[in-house]
């Protein structure tokens, strides 16, 4: 795409993302997510119903009059943003690649979080850390985060989310909302997920497409791997090899769930033809 193209992608997704979290996740995402603690915001006289242990002697005792002390929530947070961009996001057999409703997804996050004045990053990796977008507030940096999304090529195809995870912990020493949306097509990244999830209020979002759930009896196909660029003959019609597919397939996804659960993140899955809209708010008020 050229320049004249991205920018009009980008303008298309904010207009969408941006509606959705300011109608819808504002709201869901302030109460879901909580600030580091309560801050003194002022003194005021005291009123019928007040909690008598937030009664400020020391004012009451130089007006002759009660006053109490009023605290706010701290609600500044940062959210971060680990997107996956290896090869295996560029699939859909519906009207949308996972990857584009990946974008769609990462930007209404953003939106929701600059609307609640917080910060936002983001981190695109392969098997390898591909862009870090350090967290900033306002609309130009989400604007920013959302072109990157679009026309960011990364250098690998291939996934590594113990890498990913890795970098995570070593770039964020405070507690962040961090949002990881991947297809979760690998393993070996439990003891870096556990460590993350310590420290983070962390969410797995896979993105999958039906089609990736079995194959069909296509009879002999030329198949390539999308991350590794291979190419080989399958037969299709064996029960046998579609059998061994959906049973790799189903292990992957339960792995996902079972390793987020027991780290105590988050978990969600999002199929390309669902409503994420609905999907995200069920989480949101689950949550809460």
């Amino acid at each position: 795409m050229d320049t004249k193209e991205i920018l009009k992608k980008v303008r298309k997704i904010e207009i969408k993302t941006r509606r959705l979290s300011d109608h819808i996740f504002s709201g869901e995402y302030h109460t879901s997510f909580k600030g580091r603690g309560m801050t003194f915001s002022e003194v005021r006289q005291y009123q019928y119903g007040d909690d008598v242990k937030a009664i400020d002697w020391n004012v009451t005792a130089r007006t002759n009059e009660p006053y109490v002390k009023v605290f706010e929530e701290e609600r500044e947070l940062t959210m971060m943003l680990m997107v996956d961009c290896s090869g295996s996001e560029i699939f859909g057999t519906k009207n949308q690649f996972k990857n584009e409703i990946i974008t769609e997804i990462a930007a209404t996050l953003a939106f929701s979080s600059t609307q609640n004045n917080d910060k936002v990053g983001l981190i695109l990796f392969s098997d390898q850390i591909e862009l870090f977008i350090p967290p900033k507030k306002g609309k130009h940096h989400v604007l920013r985060i959302i072109r990157e999304l679009i026309e960011f090529q990364p250098k690998s195809r291939k996934t590594d989310l113990a890498q990913a995870l890795k970098f995570l912990s070593s770039i964020m020493k405070k507690k962040a909302i961090v949002f990881l949306i991947s297809d979760f097509m690998v393993n070996d990244y439990e003891k870096t997920l556990k460590i993350a999830a310590r420290k983070h209020d962390l969410t797995g979002i896979r993105v999958y497409d039906n089609r990736e759930e079995s194959i069909p009896n296509l009879g002999i196909v030329n198949m390539l791997d999308a991350e590794s660029g291979e190419t080989m003959l399958v037969d299709t019609s064996s029960r046998s090899v579609r059998a061994a597919y959906a049973k790799e397939y189903a292990e992957d996804v339960k792995h996902f769930a079972d390793v987020f659960s027991k780290s105590g993140a988050g978990v969600l899955s999002l199929r390309v033809d669902e409503s994420y809209v609905t999907k995200l708010l069920g989480y949101f008020k689950a949550r809460n």
